[in-house]
């Protein structure tokens, strides 16, 4: 089971791609902790110069690219949260409807999971701060490279999915 997490923003969109066990334990190529399997991740920059309009666009076209290249079986997403203003609510949720249709027109299911669970299932705490969450998801994957705060809220994503998957509450 390939999953997709996605870390939508209207300038940055992070991306991250693990192997995991589906809800019946099925999967090759896992060792005997049978920890997920970290398959990649990046960053999608958009040029904040760019109107609203251009920029969902590419992110349409390049996440489209990015599941083409890796062929995830789900995508995960962050659920919709209060923003810090009005501006922001609304750019955050063209950026989901961008993933959104991306992803209904490849055919994925998409999950969605709270900042608090994602926070609970990765760290152990739903306050965990970013440096925390971005440690523990290093640790997990057995990940030496740094990675863009971005990236490593996805990859959060796909291993809160890859858990819930494993404990059987989808």
């Amino acid at each position: 089971m390939k999953i997709l997490g996605i870390d939508p923003g209207s300038i940055y969109c992070g991306y991250g791609f693990i192997k995991a066990h589906d809800k019946h334990g099925q999967s090759a190529g896992f060792g005997k902790n049978r920890q997920p399997l970290y398959l990649g991740s990046g960053r999608i920059v958009m040029s904040a110069r760019k109107p609203l309009h251009l920029r969902l666009k590419e992110l349409y076209t390049t996440l489209a690219e990015v599941i083409s290249d890796y062929g995830p079986d789900e995508i995960v997403i962050e659920k919709m949260f209060f923003a810090k203003g009005i501006k922001a609510a609304l750019s955050l949720g063209h950026t989901r409807g961008v993933v959104l249709v991306t992803a209904a027109l490849n055919n994925l299911n998409i999950y969605e999971y709270s900042a608090l669970e994602v926070k609970k299932a990765v760290v152990g705490y739903g306050k965990a701060d970013k440096s925390q969450v971005q440690e523990m998801v290093k640790q997990i994957l057995s990940i030496g490279h740094s990675l863009s705060s971005d990236s490593a809220d996805a990859l959060a994503l796909a291993l809160c999915h890859a858990n819930t998957m494993k404990f059987g509450e989808r």
